[in-house]
C-alpha cells in the first residue's frame, strides 16, 4: 500500500449536507484534499455540486423492470398526474419482494450501487471510511468484501449498526442480547413490524465475516460498542473527538453580534440549536419549554429571550420569556453569530453521542447548560453549585475556575429552570464559565486536531496493511 501523500481515502455517508455525520464526512474530505491527499466522498444522495462528491448509483444499478416502473412514477410526479396505482403501488410493481420485506419490518439493504463503491473514485482507495450507513442507500452485506480487499474504517455517530433498527435505544438494553419485542418501532429509522431480532442477527452474521477499524466521538458510545455485536470484528478502536473550525467558531463581540441579528442588547438571551428542534425525537424541547415556563413566572430576572435555531415558527411569549424561532442556517459564520450573541447555550436532550452544537457554543465562549445524557458529560464540565441534585450521579463536578457549564438530569424541567436561573443571576460567573469553555474547546474540539488524528491513523493502518500485519 502507498504511504504519505499517495494514500487515497474514500469517505462514505448518507449525504454531503445535513447533520453531524454528514458534516464530519464532508469536512474530512475537504481537509484531506487541502492537505494534498487523494480524497473523495461517496454519498447516497448528493446535494449541490460539491467537488469530490460522488453519488452511489443505486437506481442505475437496479433491474430494468424496476427502473421502468420507478421511472414511470417519477414522470407521473413531474407531470402532476393524479390517480393510477400511486407511488406505493408502483414500488410494489417495480420490486415486489423488496417492498414486502420492508412491510414485514426487515431493514432494507437492497442498494445495488454499493457493490460498485470501490470503482467510483478516480483513484482506487486504500481506505474506505464510512459514517452513517443507514438512510436508505447502503447494503451492509458488501462490508465483508470491502474489508477483505482493503482497510475499512467506520466512525459511529449513533447506535444503528448494532441495533435491530434504532439510531438511539434510550433506556432499552435489548441491543445487548438480540433485540426483539421492540418497545418503540417508530424511533428513527422506523420500521413497520417488529423484525428487530431478525435484523440484529443478520447484522451479527455480516460483522462476523469482516474486520474493521472503529472510531467513536465519545467514550460513552465506545463502551457500548465493546458490549455489542460489532466487538468481534474490531481490529482497533479509538475515541476521536468531533472538532469545529476555531477560525469560525470563536468568541466575538456580543453587542456587534446582536446588532447584526436584530437582538436587543439589554435582554438575556438563551439559545438552543438543532434541526427541527421542536419535533426532533432525540432532543427534549418539551422539557425545555416547561423550564422556560417556570422562568417566565419569575419577575426579577429581567427581559428574557429564547432563540430556537433550526426550526420555523411564529414568535410567542411564555410569561416574561419571548420565544423566537430561526430557520436552519447553512452558513457556519451565521450560526457562530448566534452563539456569540447568546448569554447561555441550552442543550436539552433525550439521547446524544457528542453533539457538535455544544462544541461550537463552547468555542464561541458561551457557557452551556445541558442534559446529562450519552457523551455530553465528556464535553461539559459541570459546575459544583448549590442547586445541583444527586440525580446527576456519574457527572464530575468542578469549581468555577474549571467548569464550563452546568449539567442537569434529563427530563427534569425544574432542575433545568433552576440551573438557568442560577446563571442568569450572576454575570461574572457566566463570563468565567464562558472563558473556560473557549479554553476547553481549543484544547479538545479543534477541527485541525481531529483531521490530524484521523490522518495519523490512516497512515498507521496503511503501513500495517503494506507490511502484511493486518
Amino acid at each position: 500500500m502507498a504511504g504519505n501523500r499517495e494514500l487515497s481515502i474514500l469517505q462514505v455517508c448518507t449525504s454531503n449536507r445535513g447533520g453531524g455525520a454528514e458534516r464530519v464526512a464532508s469536512m474530512l474530505t475537504e481537509e484531506l484534499q487541502l492537505r494534498g491527499y487523494s480524497a473523495s466522498l461517496a454519498v447516497g444522495f448528493k446535494r449541490g455540486d460539491d467537488a469530490g462528491v460522488i453519488e452511489i448509483p443505486n437506481e442505475d444499478c437496479r433491474h430494468v423492470w424496476a427502473r421502468f416502473w420507478l421511472g414511470f412514477g417519477m414522470a407521473e410526479n413531474r407531470g402532476g398526474g393524479k390517480g393510477g396505482v400511486g407511488s406505493r403501488g408502483l414500488r410494489l410493481l417495480a420490486e415486489p419482494a423488496r417492498s414486502l420485506r420492508r412491510l414485514r419490518g426487515i431493514e432494507d439493504f437492497d442498494f445495488p450501487g454499493s457493490r460498485r463503491l470501490l470503482e467510483l473514485p478516480s483513484k482506487s482507495p486504500d481506505i474506505v471510511h464510512a459514517h452513517n450507513l443507514h438512510g436508505d442507500y447502503f447494503d451492509l452485506r458488501v462490508l465483508p468484501v470491502i474489508s477483505e480487499r482493503l482497510c475499512f474504517m467506520v466512525t459511529l455517530h449513533d447506535q444503528w449498526m448494532f441495533s435491530g433498527h434504532c439510531a438511539h435505544s434510550f433506556d432499552c438494553e435489548r441491543w445487548r442480547s438480540g433485540c426483539g419485542r421492540c418497545p418503540d418501532l417508530t424511533i428513527y429509522p422506523r420500521i413497520r413490524r417488529d423484525m428487530t431480532a431478525y435484523n440484529w442477527r443478520r447484522k451479527r452474521e455480516i460483522y462476523a465475516a469482516m474486520r474493521l477499524y472503529l472510531a467513536s466521538p465519545s467514550n460513552w458510545l465506545l463502551s457500548r460498542v465493546y458490549e455489542s455485536i460489532l466487538a468481534p470484528a474490531i481490529v482497533e478502536a479509538r475515541v476521536i473527538r468531533n472538532g469545529v473550525d476555531l477560525k469560525t467558531y470563536l468568541p466575538g463581540d456580543k453587542r456587534d453580534a446582536r446588532r447584526e441579528l436584530g437582538i436587543p442588547v439589554g435582554v438575556k438571551m438563551l439559545l438552543f440549536a438543532a434541526q427541527g428542534l421542536r419535533t426532533n425525537p432525540f432532543k427534549d424541547y418539551a422539557t425545555l419549554e416547561s423550564a422556560l415556563m417556570r422562568l417566565g413566572e419569575i419577575r426579577n430576572l429581567g427581559e428574557l429571550l429564547f432563540v430556537g435555531l433550526g426550526d420555523n415558527g411564529a414568535s410567542r411569549r411564555i410569561g416574561g420569556v419571548e420565544l423566537r424561532f430561526v430557520p436552519f442556517q447553512s452558513s457556519p459564520a451565521a450560526v457562530a453569530r448566534y452563539y456569540q450573541a447568546a448569554d447561555m447555550y441550552v442543550h436539552a436532550a433525550r439521547a446524544e453521542v457528542a453533539p457538535l452544537a455544544i462544541a461550537e457554543a463552547m468555542a464561541c465562549g458561551t457557557p452551556v447548560v445541558a442534559s446529562a445524557v450519552g457523551g455530553i458529560p465528556e464535553q461539559v464540565k459541570g459546575l459544583r453549585w448549590p442547586g445541583a441534585r444527586e440525580s446527576v450521579a456519574g457527572c464530575n463536578c468542578y469549581a468555577a475556575t474549571e467548569a464550563n457549564g452546568l449539567m442537569v438530569p434529563a427530563g427534569d424541567p425544574r432542575s433545568l429552570a433552576d440551573a438557568l436561573k442560577y446563571l442568569l443571576a450572576d454575570d461574572d460567573l457566566r463570563a468565567q464559565l464562558g472563558a473556560n469553555a473557549s479554553r476547553d474547546a481549543a484544547q479538545q474540539f479543534d477541527q485541525n486536531r481531529q483531521v490530524s488524528d484521523y490522518l495519523a491513523w490512516y497512515r498507521q493502518i496503511g503501513e500495517v496493511r503494506k507490511n502484511g500485519r493486518a
